[in-house]
């Protein structure tokens, strides 16, 4: 337990010690109205009992690759999953899409860093910017693999055939 007091005392020791500066606050804006907005969206949706099919409430059209083919997009789901998660349903929404529910963390951490440089300047958004761009190439791999392995996932889910 002491070790965690320490992070955390040692975290924000390092947050305050970084400038305040309107030019973080205007990335912190830039980077967190957008993501909030996805967010807020995701709470107005009403997450499709099917699992997919969410993003239609927004006027927007099915989608053209599972009418055409009967297989899901590699993104299937991903509407869902985030209303779900957006409506405090993170077991219902990781089996509609797993790789929806990382996204949908990402997604609100993001909003919760522009929203925090944004309040206070203090450039969060830089210093992960810096963290991340260290670790790219892995984070990239990892992303991709993701999205291939929820598409795998999706494409079971709706032809559970294809196990035998």
């Amino acid at each position: 337990m002491d070790a965690v007091l320490d992070r955390l005392t040692n975290f924000f020791d390092w947050l305050g010690a970084l400038a305040d500066r309107p030019s973080h606050r205007a990335l912190g804006f830039l980077l967190g109205f957008p993501t909030a907005a996805v967010i807020g969206t995701a709470v107005w949706l009403t997450p499709s009992e099917k699992g997919f099919g969410t993003h239609t409430q927004l006027g927007l059209s099915g989608c053209a690759m599972l009418t055409f083919t009967g297989w899901p997009c590699p993104m299937c789901g991903m509407t869902t999953t985030f209303s779900l998660m957006a409506h405090l349903r993170p077991i219902d929404a990781f089996f509609n899409q797993p790789f929806g529910v990382i996204l949908f963390t990402l997604t609100l951490l993001t909003a919760l860093v522009g929203t925090v440089d944004l309040l206070t300047g203090r450039g969060l958004l830089r210093a992960s910017m810096r963290w991340i761009g260290r670790r790219e190439q892995i984070l990239a791999f990892g992303l991709l693999i993701g999205m291939i392995g929820g598409w795998v996932y999706k494409c079971i889910r709706m032809h559970p055939d294809l196990l035998g």
